[in-house]
């Protein structure tokens, strides 16, 4: 058995520190990572926090891996040792129910989430299922990759599952670890993109990013000047919003897509829905297949997130900067 050294925490909003535990022999279709960077997602912050009530411990956060391929099993044949791979949310599926073989794994019910009820990547080594693991195109810069195995994934999934046009038009929600990267993909998609933002020092930003043009969802008169103009809004936010006035600037057929964990109920007029034959929607990380797709994707068109570094053992300080709010937009773990 080989000794993996990490940082856990022991309790709810503790401190994250040393920690060690022992892996056994490697399953025939795992393989071993070497983590050489982890990124740093809310959800970790809120696994740390137990807020959705399903945190184990002790606990040890990082589901945005980048590392090589230090150990394979048996019955793996499409990775060597030395790869550079990636895992973000998921570390293994079941891989025999209708949602596996459609080619859905994130659907999977019986998908095991990286960091619930097994340990995660603010460590020296994680182990998964070599499905749940993506080669990084090497194009790509393994540096700061590592938001993209989640926060990446999140905003690429819903362009290719709703089939979105390079013609269309997006909207994004938020501009921040998640809206920042939904600006640069759905740029780089061809879309025609516009940002939502409260803040008027993020208006710069956003055009920075690859939007088009930013709206002040702040300012009534911007907003219905917008009114039935986008084929696709994407919410990154984790806060209520006024969503009848978001699906108001919906065209015939557009979809409200909400990616921020919002925990509180949406309030929907149905009636304008009805009519306009619109859609409110919402989804998780994307498939292994739809993730390899986004690494490529991102290679050929140089989509990468912005990013801050921190070494590993300076983890709770960069827990800190997230909490704070003030991280921009994605921080990534270095060993």
């Amino acid at each position: 058995m080989s000794t993996v050294h990490a940082y856990a925490a022991n309790k709810a909003n503790g401190d994250l520190e040393p920690f060690e535990y022992k892996l056994g022999p490697i399953g025939p279709e795992q393989v071993d990572i070497a983590v050489e960077s982890c990124g740093i997602c809310h959800s970790d912050l809120s696994m740390l926090e137990n807020a959705w009530g399903m945190t184990q411990f002790p606990f040890v956060p990082g589901h945005e891996v980048i590392g090589k391929i230090s150990k394979i099993g048996d019955h793996v044949s499409h990775f060597s040792v030395g790869d550079r791979v990636g895992l973000g949310w998921h570390a293994g599926y079941c891989m025999t129910c209708d949602q596996c073989l459609g080619g859905h794994h994130n659907l999977c019910s019986g998908a095991e989430p990286t960091i619930v009820g097994r340990h995660g990547g603010f460590a020296d080594t994680v182990r998964a299922h070599n499905a749940s693991v993506a080669k990084l195109p090497d194009a790509l810069n393994a540096r700061i990759a590592g938001p993209l195995l989640c926060g990446g994934i999140t905003v690429f999934n819903p362009l290719v599952q709703f089939g979105i046009s390079p013609t269309d038009h997006v909207g994004v929600i938020g501009i921040g670890g998640l809206g920042h990267l939904a600006l640069k993909f759905a740029q780089a998609w061809g879309c025609h993109v516009t940002a939502f933002t409260t803040e008027r020092a993020k208006a710069q930003e956003a055009l920075n990013l690859g939007a088009h043009e930013t709206i002040n969802s702040r300012e009534p008169d911007a907003i219905k000047g917008v009114t039935n103009r986008f084929d696709l809004l994407l919410s990154t936010v984790n806060v209520k919003l006024d969503w009848n006035n978001y699906i108001s600037l919906l065209k015939p057929r557009g979809r409200l897509h909400m990616l921020g964990a919002v925990t509180d109920p949406l309030d929907l007029n149905l009636i304008p829905m009805m009519f306009g034959q619109l859609s409110v929607s919402s989804s998780p990380v994307g498939s292994p297949a739809t993730i390899r797709k986004m690494l490529e994707f991102a290679a050929r068109h140089d989509v990468a997130p912005v990013t801050e570094h921190y070494p590993m053992d300076k983890v709770n300080d960069a827990m800190e900067h997230l909490r704070s709010g003030k991280a921009k937009y994605r921080i990534v773990l270095d060993r």
